[in-house]
């Protein structure tokens, strides 16, 4: 939600439908341009992040909370819970049967169905972990493991591994490697950008997905005719860098039709 759209998708998209010689319709496909990854850890008052998040909570799906290692309370998600949690138009539980069946009719597995919510409800899980200061140098060390074993489980990776990655990452100085120390900013930022960088990556994994049923593989591709649905024109007190991009593109965009 967007202080002008209940359900803007934040997301630049290219849709082509491909026809062969004969002009017989042979499948379409779906080009994505420059998520909207700044609302994953932060949104204004009047905003909401991505509809998933909020959906996840919901009973449809009567085993989801249990798998993906959720509670029951919003506002204890602190990246997806700035802003408002719920939207008047819509019904978060309907909208999760309406994905739910999505997933099964497109043809997804039972385990990348599964993987997918995880590792959302794992991104939104990530705004809750803390680091604490240790010894003198500002190290940051993680308050405890509650949360970040959680994390781990839902990304399928030891929660050790990960997390000393974050407070202490391994860099590249000629040709040893050598370790890092964190300060807690440092640490929560970089979870932020993991936690930015996982939703993009599922995302894009879904459109790939996506093409895979839209297209007749046994046709032959000659012509297509193409819709461009890209950037939201919005102008806000606060413009963020994501936002500026967007404006502009657009002022460049009004010389074309497509």
């Amino acid at each position: 939600k967007t202080s002008r759209n209940d359900n803007s998708s934040r997301f630049g998209k290219f849709i082509r439908i491909h026809f062969n010689a004969a002009g017989k319709l042979a499948g379409c496909d779906i080009e994505s341009y420059l998520l909207e990854k700044s609302r994953i850890t932060q949104q204004q008052e009047v905003e909401r992040s991505y509809h998933i998040f909020y959906q996840l909570l919901q009973p449809f799906v009567p085993d989801m909370k249990a798998k993906c290692l959720l509670g029951d309370d919003i506002y204890d998600y602190s990246y997806v819970s700035q802003g408002k949690v719920t939207v008047a138009s819509i019904d978060d539980n309907e909208e999760l049967e309406y994905t739910d069946s999505a997933f099964d009719i497109i043809g997804f597995s039972n385990p990348e169905k599964w993987d997918c919510f995880k590792l959302t409800a794992a991104v939104m899980t990530c705004g809750e972990v803390k680091f604490e200061q240790k010894g003198r140098d500002d190290q940051a060390e993680i308050k405890d493991m509650i949360i970040p074993n959680k994390v781990g489980e839902l990304f399928g990776v030891n929660a050790d591994e990960l997390f000393k990655a974050f407070c202490k990452p391994k860099i590249k100085v000629g040709t040893e490697w050598v370790t890092k120390g964190q300060t807690c900013d440092q640490a929560t930022n970089s979870v932020g950008g993991i936690a930015r960088a996982t939703f993009d990556r599922i995302f894009k994994w879904l459109i790939v997905k996506c093409n895979d049923t839209l297209i007749d593989k046994s046709m032959k591709k000659v012509n297509f005719v193409a819709v461009l649905d890209i950037a939201g024109f919005e102008i806000f007190e606060y413009n963020g860098f994501e936002q500026i991009s967007i404006n502009f593109v657009n002022e460049k965009l009004q010389q074309f039709f497509n």
